[in-house]
């Protein structure tokens, strides 16, 4: 069964959601990666403002191509998310309750995931401009000198992705194999 979910995403719906679900993204999400990640944790140390409010947010980590004529965005694949992995507690202290890559995550990012009830979800690498297609307006909202990895928000409907990580902290990077393991017993 895949969920359909629409943002912002709530703590009501990351409490609903398992590691293995297939779910559909509608809303608004925003963009960003490692060097957007660090200024605006940076931001955070100094006290300052951010130029979003992650609270009930999802961030996809995602450096898209340009888009070509007619079309919100160029290719839009995964990036894999342990470069995020310094960044992402603090932004899930202040209120991010998602995040889409691809690639496991620290300890540390899953720790952080329990305890601010968020959720971790994967998005198929290689499959970027498939994704693409379910963006449809895409906006630099911030650090536009980044390029690529500047932070867009981007508005979605049925983005597909799979929870890798709930809120309990199961993990289908663990979960899948052993099930598979089982199955051949």
């Amino acid at each position: 069964m895949i969920k359909k979910i629409v943002t912002p995403l709530t703590e009501e719906k990351v409490k609903d959601l398992k590691a293995g679900d297939s779910v559909l993204i509608s809303g608004v999400i925003y963009t960003a990666r490692d060097a957007a990640h660090k200024r605006l944790v940076d931001l955070l140390d100094k006290g300052e403002k951010l130029p979003i409010d992650v609270k009930d947010q999802i961030i996809f980590y995602v450096g898209p191509t340009p888009a070509k004529p007619g079309k919100a965005l160029g290719s839009a694949g995964p990036t894999t998310s342990y470069r995020m992995d310094p960044y992402a507690p603090k932004l899930m202290d202040i209120g991010l309750k998602g995040m889409i890559g691809k690639g496991s995550r620290n300890e540390d990012v899953v720790n952080s995931i329990k305890q601010n009830n968020c959720v971790y979800f994967a998005a198929i690498g290689g499959a970027g401009a498939s994704i693409s297609k379910s963006v449809v307006n895409s906006e630099i909202i911030a650090y536009e000198d980044l390029g690529a990895e500047a932070i867009r928000k981007l508005e979605v409907v049925d983005f597909p992705a799979v929870v890798v990580i709930d809120c309990q902290g199961n993990n289908l990077y663990k979960i899948g194999p052993n099930e598979y393991l089982k199955s051949l017993k």
